[in-house]
């Protein structure tokens, strides 16, 4: 799918991402003390720290600054996970680490990753699907992770399982940030990732894989 076009008045590259990244981060802020719809792009241009006419130099629309948010988010998160899951190897351990680092990655992400879980449904329709499409791509690794565990024999699951196991993964590494303000009350960030992995495990431990009806096969 092909990425959105922001279309920017100003020509030179590394000015245009650093004007970008300011707005970015000042959105951030506001989107999460005001919601996207309350907050107006002259407190966007006020918090990355430049005029509303300079905003209006990098963007056209309020819009944009959302899908930009969203981008930059699911990239800063895509790209972390990348550098730190180890999607060949196959065994618990490696799907243990797996887990660990993205609910860290999370962590140290989470007003940016409540923002992406608030506000993505605020998306223009066609800014939407290339943005979802990104995080099917990062649930996709664990998917693989796991796929390469029932590989290897180290559990037995059938494929509807594992891709439900997935997005249960990455489902509970966001909830550390948007249920925070109930969380970090009953748990340090390691308790959570220990108790989590210990309910996946447990789950994963009991699930039954259905087997063939031989008797139907033979009757074929």
């Amino acid at each position: 799918m092909k990425k959105r076009e922001v279309q920017a008045s100003v020509k030179d590259e590394r000015l245009v991402k650093k004007r970008r990244d300011q707005m970015i981060k000042g959105a951030v802020t506001l989107f999460i003390q005001k919601g996207f719809h309350r907050t107006t792009t002259r407190e966007i241009a006020r918090a990355a720290g430049f005029s509303i006419g300079t905003l209006y130099e990098y963007i056209r629309t309020k819009e944009d600054v959302l899908y930009l948010v969203c981008d930059s988010i699911y990239d800063q998160v895509s790209d972390r996970l990348q550098k730190d899951l180890n999607t060949d190897q196959g065994t618990l351990e490696s799907l243990k680490r797996g887990i660990a680092d993205y609910f860290r990655v999370v962590d140290e992400l989470q007003d940016e990753v409540l923002v992406m879980y608030q506000e993505v449904k605020s998306l223009s329709k066609d800014a939407l699907p290339y943005v979802l499409k990104k995080e099917i791509e990062m649930v996709g690794m664990f998917e693989q992770i796991v796929t390469r565990c029932v590989e290897n024999k180290e559990i037995d699951l059938t494929e509807d399982q594992i891709k439900m196991i997935a997005h249960n993964i990455f489902v509970q590494g966001q909830m550390w940030a948007f249920r925070r303000w109930s969380l970090k009350k009953m748990y340090t960030l390691d308790e959570y990732i220990q108790l989590q992995t210990e309910l996946l495990f447990q789950g994963i431990n009991q699930v039954e894989v259905p087997k063939q009806d031989n008797s139907l096969v033979s009757k074929m």
